[in-house]
């Protein structure tokens, strides 16, 4: 995500979160985070279909937004955007990833546990509307998950 893509992501947050969409100025703030941020867009003959975000302060990272437009869901969009913050993830050492979901999003949960993650926690009444949070989590540093980049780069 560059500074030129904020206009259509805030355009596409206000559509997906009309409730808890993030200002404007939150995006450019983020962005100006890079030392801790990382932020991609997923796009479609150059049109934005999809972003995500994830701030890491080593030894957590935490996924800030991801969001694809519904006439693209079901594409592996969001897939592709959450395989790439585990990836950057991973790089910037993290040992967990977090994240909070809607309880009310099945389909989102059901995304995330395809990957690992594992509810650790619910935060009551969180989101404006009153819908609770699910806390989850991928453990990075367990055992079963070792098999990283680093792996592959032994002699």
């Amino acid at each position: 995500m560059t500074a030129a893509d904020i206009p259509a992501v805030d355009e596409l947050e206000r559509q997906l979160f009309p409730v808890d969409a993030w200002p404007l100025q939150m995006f450019v703030a983020e962005l100006a985070q890079a030392g801790t941020r990382h932020y991609l867009v997923a796009e479609r003959a150059g049109q934005i279909v999809g972003y995500a975000g994830l701030m890491c302060i080593e030894p957590i990272a935490d996924v800030q937004t991801i969001a694809v437009a519904p006439e693209y869901e079901g594409r592996g969009i969001g897939s592709a955007l959450l395989t790439a913050l585990i990836r950057e993830s991973r790089l910037r050492r993290a040992e967990d990833v977090l994240l909070e979901v809607r309880a009310d999003n099945p389909r989102a949960q059901q995304l995330y546990r395809r990957y690992g993650f594992e509810q650790i926690h619910l935060r009551a009444r969180y989101y404006r509307d009153g819908v609770d949070a699910l806390i989850m989590r991928l453990r990075l540093a367990s055992p079963e998950s070792d098999a990283t980049p680093r792996e592959a780069a032994r002699p």
